[in-house]
């Protein structure tokens, strides 16, 4: 057991570098789009993108997720790869044609009017993209994450690759952002085409079992609402933005958002350890004493994470340290004002990936579908609410709003069906400690020596209220 608790730390590891460079390169562009896109233009993009993120969940319609369901237990592992991926192709290519067809409409319903072109654009991208995903789930089933690791840094390297080309060298504007990412899924798909022709050649084209096909699709289909509903949360404020203030604050909002980044790579990473351990340490008699000690530590690490980024950035993005060039170009930098907001919100998805301990140990995740509802449901209400008052500041919020209520409703359910003793009194100290923080930066009118200095101080302070927690060796 151990060697497979060790191999699966491993792997972790490996997925969560890649998840991490992924990340970081994609947010090295944000700088790079705000010198080179008006934020009308960026903004254009980043609403187009949400409308792929959504969209993919429909196009690939959870056959990844059938496909290893069915190939780990199948005996002849090539035949459901063959009907997976011919499911998806075929999904692909009706829905695809369909989106090329009425993009004006789409365009027009998404609020973007005439760039109906970037639509027939985005279904090129989600073809290629919903192809790469089977082959990148064969990988994964197969335990191949090096090869999967691999995959993907290529195609981020040629996608930011791409976008300096063809923005900086050849000047083609926003539309060759578009193209990049057509440029880096088709390498992407080459590259993975050991892993799909192996499995396709020397069979008939579309050779399909339909009861085996009726039985994938029955499997899939469920994970289409959960997906989308989780995607909700994270995509939905585009569109209602470009509808409420228009593209230009929706670039803005988008470049300071990005900002984010860095709070949510400590909860991937979190993440990616994180379920692998509390599944292994499930049935350990001390368990629940272990996981209220993982929540205490995130929370202490969580928000001094939260301080830092809300506290510094905006000051290194308008600073010279850099010369003439700033990590955001100045014309967003009327959006400064939502990244503690953000910041905020991916601390609240930190907590909600500690609770979600309960539904998955319970087996009782269908609640997650419906926590995710919950979650969008506040984003669109807050964003209906704020944005025409406040602008994208209400945006902000919105993000705030919707991982603070899942985090709370996911909280009480995991309390219900797997309660677990929390250490409230030093969660409470640690949250008054950080409020005072903030209160004593801005009584100092946010002096950037007083916020490096508090910052200094802040792990010192949560040492003092967590050394009694720390874990015993022998």
């Amino acid at each position: 057991m151990a060697k497979d608790i060790k191999r699966l730390g491993k792997e972790t590891l490996i997925y969560g570098t890649s998840t991490v460079l992924a990340r970081l390169l994609n947010f090295c562009l944000v700088p790079f789009y705000t010198y080179y896109l008006q934020p009308a233009q960026y903004g254009a993009i980043a609403t187009v993108f949400a409308a792929i993120a959504l969209l993919s969940v429909v196009f690939l319609f959870g056959l990844d997720q059938s496909y290893l369901r069915f190939a780990s237990e199948a005996e002849n592992k090539h035949k459901v790869f063959r009907q997976c991926f011919y499911g998806v192709l075929a999904n692909a290519l009706v829905l695809g044609g369909l989106l090329y067809i009425f993009a004006p409409e789409v365009s027009l319903w998404w609020g973007l009017g005439e760039n109906f072109g970037l639509f027939q654009l985005a279904a090129a991208i989600l073809f290629l993209d919903v192809l790469n995903m089977i082959a990148f789930t064969k990988l994964r089933l197969e335990r191949r994450a090096w090869y999967f690791a691999g995959v993907r840094a290529f195609s981020i390297v040629i996608n930011v690759a791409l976008n300096v080309f063809f923005l900086a060298v050849l000047h083609r504007g926003p539309n060759s952002i578009l193209w990049a990412n057509i440029g880096a899924s088709l390498a992407s798909l080459i590259v993975l085409t050991p892993v799909w022709w192996g499995e396709l050649k020397g069979h008939k084209p579309f050779a399909f079992d339909w009861t085996l096909q009726k039985e994938m699709w029955s499997f899939a289909w469920p994970f289409v609402p959960a997906g989308v509903a989780s995607l909700l949360v994270s995509v939905i404020d585009k569109p209602i933005l470009v509808h409420l203030v228009g593209t230009e604050q929706v670039g803005i909002y988008q470049a300071n958002f990005k900002i984010g980044v860095f709070m949510m790579l400590l909860v991937s990473m979190f993440d990616q350890a994180w379920r692998p351990f509390f599944l292994a340490h499930a049935k350990d008699n001390d368990a629940k004493d272990t996981f209220a000690k993982v929540l205490s530590f995130f929370f202490a690490l969580g928000s001094w994470f939260l301080l830092g980024i809300s506290f510094l950035m905006p000051d290194l993005i308008q600073s010279n340290l850099f010369g003439n060039f700033h990590l955001i170009g100045p014309d967003y930098w009327g959006g400064l004002s939502i990244i503690p907001l953000i910041v905020t919100g991916y601390f609240f998805y930190g907590l909600y990936i500690n609770f979600m301990v309960g539904p998955v140990i319970t087996k009782k995740t269908r609640v997650l579908m419906w926590i995710t509802l919950l979650g969008a449901a506040a984003s669109i209400t807050t964003n209906l609410t704020l944005v025409p008052h406040i602008g994208i500041l209400g945006a902000g919020w919105a993000v705030a709003v919707s991982y603070a209520v899942m985090a709370a409703a996911l909280f009480t359910f995991t309390q219900k069906v797997y309660p677990i003793p929390y250490e409230y009194k030093k969660l409470a100290v640690m949250l008054l400690v950080c409020l005072a923080t903030v209160g004593i930066a801005r009584y100092f009118n946010g002096a950037v020596w007083a916020k490096i200095t508090l910052l200094t101080l802040y792990p010192g302070w949560m040492y003092l209220f967590l050394r009694r927690t720390l874990p015993q060796t022998d």
